[in-house]
C-alpha cells in the first residue's frame, strides 16, 4: 500500500463534509505503520467514497514482486449495503460477486434454475458448453481479476483459502462493528431436522443429562458431533458416487458438505488446548431436539476467514465505539490499531431526538405500553400528514400488536408492513410510493438509506438489548459484561438514529417511545460519540396533536374505519396540541376489541385501501398482495 496515493483516490470530484480531512487522517495512520484503521465515519458521511480511497492505494500489480499480494477486497455485512455500491455511478470500478444462488443458469430449459443448481452441479463430468457466457462464472472472472473485487462478508468468509479469491494488499470492511457478532452467527452451527439431512438417522442426544461422570455438555456434544460427522460423510459419499443427480439431491449434497466443513472445524477447535474460542450449547427441549453450537469472541475464526486475507485493513461504521472493545472482540492487538474519528457535519436541528417515552417496553410491560405507543403513532401520523414515517418495532410480535392496533383506531390504510418472507419486496413498495405512508418495520436500523422524502420522521420503539435467553449473552453477563450489553444496544440505536438524516441539507426527527432509551443513554454515556451525545443533551420533549385518526389519513385523503372509527371527524386537532401523557389517556380510543378486524385488517378507505366486505380495510401491504392476486397476470408475478 502506498498511503500517499489516498486522498488523490477518492472517486468524487469535489469533498463533503469532512471527507478531505479524514483521508489525510487516514493516510498519516497507514503511514505511521498501522495495519489497521479504524474509521468512526457517522452515518450519512460518504463511508463508501471513503472506503473507495483507501483501496486505491493498495499495491499494484506492476509494482509488485511475484510473491507479494496486490489490489483490494470490499465487503460489508449488509446485501443492501453491496446493492448501493452496484447502483454507484462513482463506484464502477468495484467489481461486484454475489453468492451462486443469485444467478440464473443460461442453458435452455434452465432459465428458472439457480446456478447452484444446475446442470454443472447435478451432473458428473457436466462440460457446459457456454460457462463464458455463465453469469456467475463471468461476474467471478471479472471480480477476481479486478483490481477491485466487491462481496458480502458471507461470500468473503466462505471463500477463505479459495485459489479464485487469494490475499490481497487491501481489505476494507464497510459497516464494520458487528464484525465479531457476525462472525459468531457464521460459526454457529445449528443442529437441526432443517439443518441435518441425516437427522432421522442419528440418536440425538439430551448433551446435559447424557453427560459423562467427567464430561460436561459440551464434551458430549462433540462425541455426538464425531458421530454425526461420520453419518454425514457416508452419506454424501453415497451421493458422490452417482453419475447424475436431481436438483433436490444436488441441494442435500451441498448441505452435507457444508455440514461436515462445520463440524470438523468445531471438532479441530474445540480439542485445541490453546484454542481463544469459546464454545457453548443450547439445547432447550432435551433428548432429539435441536442443538445449537455457538463460539464466544471466534478470534480464530476470524484469522483465517479475515485478517489472513489482507496486509492492511481499512475498518468503516459509524458505531465503533470502543477501540480496545472492539480489538478484543475481533482479535487484534490494540497496539496495531489507529483509530480515526471523522467529525459530523450535519446540523444538530436537522436531526434531533424527541422524548415521547410512554413506559417500559420489557415483556413483563409490554401488553400495557404497546397500546400507549400505537396511540403515539397515530398522534405522530397527525403531526407529519405528508410525510413518510418508519417504525422501529424491534421484534415481529412488538411489529403484530403495533399494527393489530393501529387497524383498531382506522388508520390502516396509511401503514404498511412486512414479514420475514417479503421483507425486501414491502421495502422497495414503501420507498417506491408517492403517499405517506408509514412502514412498520424489524430489524432495519442499519444499512438503510433514506435521504430526503424517503422518510422523514421514524419511532424507536424499544431499547434494542441483546437476547438474555441467548446462552452467548448471558454468558457474557455471568461474567460482568455489563459494558459490552449497553454498548451493543447503544451502537444499534445510533444506527437506527441515522437512516433518516443522510447529507448536511437532510433532516428527519428521531422519536423515542421506550422508557428505557433514557436509562441507556445514561448507562453508556462513556461509550458515545460526542456528535451523538450532542443529540442527546438536546431532546426535548414536543407538544403533538390529539388522538384524531382523521388527521392522521389527511394526507391521504382517506376516512378512519374499523372498530374505533365512530364519533371521529376529518381534519386535525393541531390547534389544541398536548404534552406526551394526553396520548395514553385521551378519551377518543379505539372502542372495539381485538377481534374486530384481526391483525392490521382495518384502517382507512381511501383509494390505496381495500375495502373488505365487512367495511374495514387492510393494510397497504395486504392492499397490494390483494390486487395482485386478482390481477390477470397473477400467474406471472407467482401470487395466483
Amino acid at each position: 500500500m502506498d498511503p500517499d496515493r489516498i486522498p488523490a483516490e477518492f472517486p468524487a470530484p469535489g469533498f463533503r463534509g469532512a471527507q478531505e480531512r479524514a483521508l489525510a487522517d487516514v493516510r498519516d495512520a497507514f503511514a505511521a505503520g498501522n495495519d489497521v484503521v479504524l474509521v468512526r465515519a457517522p452515518t450519512g458521511s460518504g463511508k463508501s467514497l471513503l472506503a473507495r480511497a483507501v483501496m486505491g492505494a493498495a499495491r499494484e500489480v506492476a509494482d509488485a514482486a511475484p510473491s507479494q499480494p496486490t489490489d483490494a477486497y470490499y465487503t460489508t455485512p449488509q446485501i443492501s449495503q453491496l446493492d448501493d455500491v452496484a447502483g454507484d455511478d462513482l463506484l464502477s470500478d468495484l467489481k461486484v460477486i454475489r453468492g451462486k444462488s443469485n444467478y440464473d443458469c443460461v442453458l435452455p430449459g434452465e432459465h428458472d434454475t439457480p446456478v447452484d443448481r444446475a446442470p454443472c452441479a447435478r451432473e458428473q463430468g457436466f462440460d457446459c458448453s457456454i460457462k463464458h457466457r455463465c453469469p456467475y462464472f463471468s461476474d467471478r472472472a471479472i471480480a477476481s481479476s479486478g483490481r477491485f473485487a466487491a462481496m458480502t462478508l458471507a461470500y468473503f468468509m466462505r471463500t477463505a483459502g479459495s485459489e479464485t479469491f487469494r490475499k490481497r494488499d487491501v481489505v476494507v470492511i464497510d459497516e464494520a462493528h458487528g464484525l465479531a457478532e457476525w462472525a459468531e452467527m457464521y460459526a454457529t452451527i445449528d443442529l437441526s431436522p432443517e439443518r441435518v439431512p441425516v437427522w432421522d438417522d442419528v440418536g440425538v442426544p439430551d448433551v446435559e443429562r447424557d453427560a459423562g461422570d467427567d464430561e460436561d455438555a459440551l464434551d458430549r456434544t462433540a462425541r455426538f458431533v464425531e458421530s454425526l460427522r461420520d453419518v454425514a460423510k457416508r452419506a454424501k459419499d453415497e451421493l458422490v458416487g452417482r453419475p447424475e443427480l436431481s436438483r433436490e439431491e444436488v441441494a442435500r449434497r451441498d448441505r452435507l458438505q457444508e455440514l461436515i466443513s462445520e463440524l470438523g472445524w468445531f471438532l479441530e477447535d474445540y480439542r485445541d488446548l490453546d484454542s481463544p474460542t469459546t464454545w457453548v450449547v443450547d439445547q432447550p427441549d432435551g433428548e432429539g431436539s435441536a442443538i445449537a453450537i455457538k463460539p464466544l469472541d471466534p478470534a480464530r475464526y476470524l484469522r483465517h476467514t479475515v485478517w489472513d486475507r489482507g496486509e492492511k485493513f481499512a475498518l468503516l461504521s459509524a458505531t465503533i465505539l470502543s477501540k480496545d472493545a472492539f480489538c478484543r472482540g475481533v482479535g487484534l492487538d490494540p497496539a496495531n490499531v489507529a483509530l480515526v474519528d471523522v467529525e459530523h457535519t450535519f446540523p444538530l436541528s436537522n436531526r434531533p431526538l424527541y422524548d415521547v417515552t410512554q413506559g417500559s417496553m420489557t415483556y413483563e410491560h409490554r401488553d400495557e405500553t404497546v397500546p400507549k405507543i400505537a396511540r403515539l403513532i397515530v398522534r405522530l401520523m397527525a403531526e407529519h400528514p405528508d410525510e413518510k414515517g418508519l417504525i422501529h418495532a424491534h421484534s415481529y410480535d412488538i411489529a403484530g400488536r403495533l399494527v393489530e392496533r393501529l387497524g383498531e383506531f382506522g388508520v390502516a390504510s396509511r401503514v404498511r408492513r412486512h414479514a420475514r418472507a417479503n421483507r425486501d419486496a414491502e421495502l422497495e413498495a414503501w420507498k417506491a410510493s408517492s403517499d405517506p405512508e408509514v412502514f412498520v418495520s424489524v430489524k432495519m436500523e442499519e444499512a438503510l438509506d433514506l435521504e430526503g422524502d424517503l422518510c422523514r420522521w421514524q419511532v424507536v420503539c424499544k431499547a434494542p438489548y441483546r437476547n438474555t435467553n441467548d446462552s452467548r449473552v448471558a454468558r457474557r453477563l455471568a461474567d460482568g459484561q455489563w459494558a459490552w450489553y449497553h454498548r451493543t444496544a447503544l451502537r444499534t440505536v445510533i444506527q437506527a438514529c441515522g437512516r433518516v438524516v443522510r447529507a448536511p441539507d437532510d433532516y428527519g426527527a428521531t422519536y423515542l417511545a421506550d422508557d428505557s432509551l433514557l436509562d441507556l443513554f445514561d448507562r453508556a454515556a462513556a461509550d458515545t460519540p460526542p456528535w451523538f451525545r450532542d443529540q442527546v443533551d438536546a431532546m426535548t420533549t414536543p407538544d403533538l396533536p390529539a388522538f384524531d385518526p382523521a388527521a392522521a389519513l389527511a394526507g391521504i385523503d382517506a376516512d378512519p374505519s374499523g372498530p374505533g372509527r365512530a364519533g371521529r371527524r376529518r381534519g386535525g386537532s393541531r390547534s389544541t396540541p398536548s404534552g406526551r401523557s394526553e396520548g395514553a389517556n385521551d378519551s377518543n380510543g379505539a372502542a372495539g376489541g381485538r377481534a374486530a378486524g384481526g391483525s392490521g385488517s382495518t384502517g382507512g378507505s381511501g383509494s390505496n385501501g381495500a375495502t373488505g366486505g365487512d367495511g374495514t380495510t387492510r393494510t397497504r401491504s395486504e392492499a397490494d398482495a390483494e390486487r395482485r392476486k386478482d390481477h390477470p397476470l397473477s400467474d406471472v408475478w407467482g401470487d395466483g
